[in-house]
């Protein structure tokens, strides 16, 4: 024994077998940090804070073993024995209780196995993955197999780096998948990252932050949690949560490491945090009880999924300070069940008045702890089935028959007493448990089983002890539809709420409303911005407001479009039939006219204005009135096509009649000079073939506009964006105003002939009626101009009816009313004698 190299011994318990089994598992959390001068040989590590859990951990190891080697049918005349040492979850001690293991004896002998014909079959352990990582790397050296039950770090999944080892806790791939649906699913889009500084932390919380980042929810921030610092960076860390707005915390740690952070945050209160926790203390019994448990209550998080081992209760509760192994770690857990003290290991000590000395006579099964409650077992169930998966790789050797074994040599099977662990690894790799719940254990190629979770929710009973409930399950094997299931209805969140909290950088948009990203801000933190006119968005939180269709127009709150309001002069609105009761009635008047022309044709004042051209003038009229009708109502193509033309074409006719029979009253005044040659144009046929002429020149002017560039309806959404107004457009303005500019210039030449004529004798002349007739006619089209340019929609066609009845009534006004009164009401100034006497007058 001179070849080993000098490493303080460590302590473990040892089981003799024909077959060993190595345990490396961590029953303290943490160890005393003792500063180390090397003036004296460094002390042994000292550990602290013993865990129960851990403890029944190892418990199921024992109890594995004792039933496969009390099993006649597993592993039959082969007897399974182990060698545990507690590693303290310090990383030299799980690779110092590693090379005891390899060597076989409680002291580090590299290269040496010192058990002669005792074959090692595998080593469980250790929990940490960084500190698994290292052990692989030793054990993969020696092709010895590795199960570990809690190291659940992705880069274990590499074979090329890790060929020997495997595990009974899936890759955190899967947990970080489930840990970022878990927070998608309540909604939570603003959260918050903690992890320890190892691989296991640090690994982990990459990725949950990408599968986070990945579904649009963003991170408020990123702490770690340093394990050098003996505070663990906890005022740091506590003074980000206190200044943050988010409420939810996904923490990536193990138990022991968080607890620093917890005390600080208690002493800041720091308060209405909801944790999301990962497997490795979602189910810790550290907080179950005391002044941590309240600040967790609402705690929800995965946890390994939870199995049922018959017969361990009753294994536990027969254990007794009594026993010879592992004695030392008996009475820890004595001490801390029921809170008493054993003289022999403090001798130095006194008792404290509120301490009892341990006596022996306490029985386990007068209590329920985290050490025998089985009702939920976790990592523990891991480490039983880490034992039953090396049992049935080893009974898959002793069961191999000559010649139809593996081509380790020309089919030869390996030996159960003398396998090499290269050996052992194929077999290990084919290796299928059923689990006490039913379900099939096995590893994939990288060594990983199926990735099956629990979601359990922190719960206070009304004894003020922490629970963890299952409320749900995230089992990637399951079938579509099943994999992600949870049951929000039994979940208890913080101080008793039921509804979830809310943790949001922003609140939501409504609808109505888009998200405006804030300059220098994550994309979760946005303003909202109501849709410009005409949008609309019909979602929460959209990131666009959609346009409606040209035919439709936003609600009130832009969350849905509507159907806009078809608006046109229609005969049942009240300004569409005041028109059209104004139009009808104006008709008739140059109709009552005429019939009193024609009643009193032969009177004086009727020949003397020329009955055939008045009765045209009276038509052309009546026309006039009539046209404006044409413009009311639906604007059908027939009509669009028709009424401006109609329109012209009746106007132009009563312009020409107006110029017509001012020319002729001048040409009459002066073919009465001495001499004149103007007598021949004094005839009635130059009027008719004046209005013949300026008529026919309209019209060709409207058949051309008509055949180039024609009126057609349309449907405009531009006048007024909430309704449609259909109306006619006029194909070509140009036309348009031109046939209004030919009207405007026989009106103005018609004025100005009769403004120059105004003074000529009334016996032979209208010419001040026909002024006062164009003047009028002028002013009110002039004034139409700026008008129908600042009108729209329907108001615009009201704009022209209204100028066409003006217009027309100015003329029926102007030229007949005084005529009219002196027919029907001065008979005796409608009398030859009474017109030549004022004819001589004007002599």
């Amino acid at each position: 024994m001179t070849c080993h190299l000098e490493v303080p011994e460590m302590e473990g318990i040892t089981q003799p077998g024909d077959i060993m089994l190595g345990v490396v598992l961590p029953l303290h959390l943490d160890r005393v940090y003792a500063k180390v001068s090397f003036t004296e040989r460094p002390l042994k590590t000292t550990c602290s804070t013993f865990h129960l859990e851990n403890y029944q951990q190892l418990q199921s190891m024992v109890f594995a073993v004792d039933e496969i080697n009390e099993n006649p049918n597993i592993l039959s005349n082969v007897t399974l024995g182990f060698q545990a040492y507690d590693s303290c979850d310090v990383l030299h001690q799980d690779l110092q209780g590693t090379l005891q293991i390899l060597a076989g004896y409680n002291k580090v002998l590299p290269n040496y196995r010192c058990l002669q014909n005792v074959p090692l079959s595998a080593v469980i352990g250790p929990s940490v993955s960084t500190h698994s990582i290292l052990v692989a790397h030793i054990l993969g050296l020696y092709q010895y197999p590795q199960i570990s039950h809690f190291s659940t770090s992705p880069l274990l999944s590499d074979r090329t780096k890790f060929p020997s080892f495997f595990r009974t806790v899936s890759n955190d791939v899967f947990q970080s998948q489930g840990l970022a649906r878990l927070v998608l699913h309540f909604g939570w889009t603003w959260v918050g990252l903690l992890a320890v500084d190892n691989d296991y932390g640090q690994q982990g919380i990459q990725l949950v932050k990408q599968e986070i980042v990945k579904a649009g929810a963003c991170v408020a921030f990123s702490e770690n949690i340093i394990t050098s610092q003996p505070d663990h960076n906890a005022p740091h860390i506590v003074n980000v949560l206190k200044t943050s707005t988010t409420k939810i915390v996904v923490v990536f740690s193990p138990a022991i490491n968080l607890v620093p952070i917890l005390d600080e945050m208690m002493r800041h209160n720091v308060t209405k945090k909801i944790f999301v926790a990962s497997e490795a203390w979602s189910t810790s019994s550290l907080f179950s009880m005391g002044r941590l448990s309240e600040s967790l209550s609402g705690t929800i998080g995965l946890a390994f999924y939870s199995g049922t081992i018959p017969k361990f209760r009753e294994f536990l509760n027969k254990i007794h300070p009594s026993m010879s192994m592992g004695k030392e770690w008996v009475k820890l857990l004595w001490e801390q069940t029921f809170y008493c003290m054993f003289m022999d290991r403090n001798a130095t000590r006194s008792l404290n008045s509120s301490v009892r000395e341990c006596t022996g006579s306490e029985d386990l099964r007068s209590i329920t702890n985290s050490f025998n409650d089985v009702s939920n077992l976790r990592a523990t169930y891991n480490v039983y089935t880490a034992v039953h998966v090396v049992a049935k790789a080893l009974e898959n050797v002793k069961a191999c028959k000559e010649g139809e074994g593996p081509t380790f040599s020309r089919g030869a099977c390996p030996n159960i007493t003398a396998f090499t662990p290269w050996q052992l690894l194929y077999y290990m790799k084919k290796a299928r448990v059923t689990l006490s719940n039913g379900r099939d254990f096995y590893f994939d190629e990288n060594g990983d089983p199926p990735a099956i979770y629990d979601i359990v929710n922190w719960q206070l009973n009304p004894e003020g002890v922490m629970q963890h409930i299952k409320i749900g399950s995230y089992d990637t094997t399951a079938s579509f539809g099943q994999v992600f299931t949870i049951n929000t209805s039994a979940i208890l969140w913080s101080n008793g709420n039921v509804a979830p909290p809310v943790s949001v950088c922003s609140e939501s948009c409504p609808p109505g409303f888009r998200k405006a990203p804030i300059r220098g801000q994550p994309v979760c933190c946005y303003q909202c911005v109501p849709c410009p006119q005409g949008e609309i968005s019909n979602q929460t939180d959209s990131v666009d407001c959609i346009q409606c269709p040209w035919n439709q127009w936003p609600s009130a709150k832009k969350d849905l479009c509507l159907q806009k309001a078809i608006e046109y002069l229609s005969y049942e609105e009240t300004l569409g039939a005041t028109l059209t009761s104004a139009s009808s009635i104006s008709f008739l008047i140059p109709v009552l006219i005429l019939q009193i022309y024609v009643k009193f044709k032969v009177t004086p004042i009727v020949k003397a204005n020329n009955y055939c051209l008045s009765c045209i003038l009276l038509v052309s009229l009546s026309l006039c009135f009539l046209c404006s009708l044409m413009f009311i109502g639906f604007p059908y193509f027939e009509k669009c096509l028709l009424r401006q033309a109609g329109f012209g074409l009746a106007f132009t006719l009563c312009i020409s009649w107006f110029l017509a029979k001012t020319i002729m009253v001048v040409f009459a005044f002066m073919a009465t000079k001495p001499g004149s040659h103007l007598r021949r144009w004094t005839s009635p046929k130059v009027s008719y073939i004046i209005i013949l002429m300026c008529t026919f020149l309209q019209f060709i002017l409207c058949i051309t506009w008509l055949f180039i560039s024609p009126p057609f309806p349309q449907y405009n959404a531009q006048v007024n964006p909430s309704v449609i107004v259909v109306e006619c457009n006029e194909g070509s303005p140009i036309a348009f105003w031109t046939m209004l500019g030919y009207l405007f210039l026989l009106a103005t030449i018609s004025f100005i002939v009769a403004f120059l004529a105004r003074r000529h004798p009334d016996t032979f002349n209208e010419a001040q009626f026909i002024t006062f007739s164009m003047l009028a006619f002028l002013s009110v089209w002039i004034s139409y101009i700026p008008a129908s340019l600042s009108a729209q929609g329907k108001y615009t066609v009201a704009m022209e009816i209204f100028a066409i009845l003006a217009s027309s009534w100015a003329l029926v006004i102007c030229m007949f009313f005084p005529k009219c009164f002196i027919v029907l009401f001065r008979p005796e100034m409608n009398s030859r004698e009474f017109l030549m006497k004022k004819d001589s007058r004007h002599i």
